[in-house]
């Protein structure tokens, strides 16, 4: 067998029909590997490079095990732990998706959901019947955070093991297929945000019986980093991510923290990722959380766009007056501005809130509610592909707190310290951070739908006026520092921002205003007036 078969053919266990399946694993350091299934066990039989495999009479929905020198472990390339992290894993079979037209970045409005918090369910099943509504709000894709299986029965998914793994409390593999067809049904596009720098510490020690997954050589924040120059962990990431928009639908993945993917091999493993998800389907998109959207040729690796948390700091700064922590580096109208210049702006996600803006404060509060009309102004109405946070859209009381449902004692007490620790710095946080470890953390952020009339309108209003605005960068942007001001022209729309605390007049030659976030905001006699934190958009 090639080097090239051995890596490209498929890990885990794959149907092949008539209740026959094939196990793949790779386990380098093992002096046996055995199958266990309901009806007995397997030898594998060694097929080079630490790669064992056999074919025997199993089905869907069989559960199975690897035994590595007699240690019974999970698969880690499973595609369903029904159990849950430490339970055996699932044979799982899936029809080939329904081909769905998947929204060009230009056209993309981005609607960020964690499935445990945004339903009573929290179930792929429960997310199904809220998503005609956000597309006739004028969202194109719902982006859901990590699903891969991880500990416990709640948790942002950030701590994922085992990376092909629909989590076992959602719904499992086939509750996503479901909510993937109910998304495309009603006109969304569905991003899945994956996690390939690091496991949860939970699944370390699983993923060591197998083989070296991990490097000495770097260390995450969340770990010990993976091990990408060694080609069957190239291949267990790579396959993962085909895998979810071949088999499942998903119309394009977020990557996680790719400042924290070390590669030193000459095609860098998020350019993999790229290039093969593209290849498996033209159109599918990759999004970096920060960075490497550039074509392969210019050195970058070929993403269709990043996340920009530059836009977020200098407007969030500019909203609140904050300025502890990352945030003391910002706080002036140019960094806006500076902000709005990047092109091509299709490539550049901006936002306002999201699961790490929000979640990642103490206590997981959103913006105050007096900024959030100006937050949306500025957001929604940029050239960029805009993401929305969960509720946001209708202005949602509830926070959105750091929870976790850790299985071993000394992480999640590692966890309740880290989280106190990392708000050293910023000073306004002085009362008890919430226990990420308690239910109730995980309770008081899930949506209430307490609706703000005035600011769904607003939003609805904006997401409609937004696709009248001319594509490409901004024609102009300026700013006065002094007074706090910020124009942006596009075509035959100007976007105005009063940051001050004061009323602003300014002359303009415009006729009429388009949409304001504040009712007494006048345009006569060729002067704006305009409220003190305000905005409005002229025509």
């Amino acid at each position: 067998m090639s080097d090239v078969d051995r890596w490209e053919r498929p890990f885990g266990a794959r149907p092949l029909g008539e209740g026959r399946c094939e196990f793949r694993v790779w386990a380098p350091q093992a002096r046996a590997v055995t199958l266990r299934l309901g009806s007995g066990e397997v030898d594998l039989r060694g097929a080079g490079s630490g790669v064992y495999e056999c074919i025997v009479e199993a089905s869907a929905g069989e559960r199975y095990w690897f035994l590595v020198d007699g240690t019974q472990l999970p698969d880690p390339c499973s595609r369903s732990q029904p159990e849950g992290l430490r339970g055996p894993s699932q044979v799982v079979e899936v029809s080939a998706p329904a081909r769905f037209a998947t929204p060009s970045p230009a056209d993309l409005v981005i609607h960020e959901l964690h499935v445990g918090a945004f339903t009573p369910e929290g179930t792929f099943d429960g997310a199904i019947p809220h998503l005609q509504s956000l597309a006739e709000l004028g969202i194109t894709a719902i982006e859901i955070m990590p699903i891969a299986e991880f500990p416990g029965k709640r948790g942002w998914g950030y701590d994922g093991v085992y990376i092909s793994s629909a989590y076992s409390a959602y719904g499992g593999p086939a509750g996503l297929q479901r909510l993937v067809e109910g998304a495309h049904e009603a006109g969304l596009a569905v991003v899945l945000d994956v996690v390939y720098n690091h496991v949860g510490a939970s699944g370390v020690e699983a993923l060591r019986a197998f083989g070296p997954y991990f490097t000495d050589a770097h260390e995450t924040l969340w770990g010990p980093a993976i091990d990408f120059t060694q080609p069957a962990v190239r291949a267990w990431v790579a396959q993962s991510a085909v895998g979810w928009i071949r088999d499942f639908g998903i119309d394009g993945l977020r990557l996680d923290a790719v400042h924290a993917i070390f590669d030193p091999s000459p095609e860098h493993i998020v350019a993999e990722v790229a290039r093969r998800v593209h290849a498996a389907r033209p159109g599918a998109l990759v999004i970096a959380e920060a960075g490497m959207t550039d074509p392969d040729d210019n050195g970058g690796y070929a993403c269709d766009a990043a996340w920009v948390d530059q836009f977020h700091h200098s407007l969030h700064v500019l909203l609140t007056g904050e300025r502890d922590g990352y945030y003391a580096d910002f706080g002036r109208v140019a960094d806006l501005a500076q902000a709005l210049e990047q092109i091509p702006p299709e490539r550049f996600v901006i936002y306002s809130q999201n699961h790490d803006q929000v979640g990642n404060r103490a206590f997981g509060d959103r913006l105050p509610v007096a900024v959030r009309p100006l937050a949306a102004f500025c957001t929604l109405l940029a050239q960029f592909v805009p993401l929305l946070f969960m509720g946001e859209e209708y202005g949602e009381p509830a926070p959105f707190q750091f929870f976790s449902d850790h299985i071993d004692k000394e992480i999640a007490d590692a966890t309740r310290a880290g989280r106190r620790e990392e708000f050293a710095s910023f000073t306004q946080f002085t009362e008890e951070i919430p226990d990420p470890q308690a239910r109730e953390t995980f309770l008081r952020s899930k949506l209430t739908r307490q609706r703000d009339p005035a600011l769904a309108e607003l939003y609805r209003e904006l997401l409609a006026v937004r696709r009248e605005l001319p594509p490409g960068p901004a024609d102009v942007i300026e700013f006065d520092e002094d007074a706090r001001r910020l124009r942006v022209r596009r075509g035959p729309f100007e976007l105005v921002c009063n940051f001050s605390s004061q009323p602003a007049r300014l002359p303009s030659a415009r006729d009429r205003v388009r949409l304001a976030t504040e009712p007494q905001t006048q345009l006569k006699d060729g002067h704006l007036d305009l409220p003190p934190m305000a905005a409005a958009l002229l025509s």
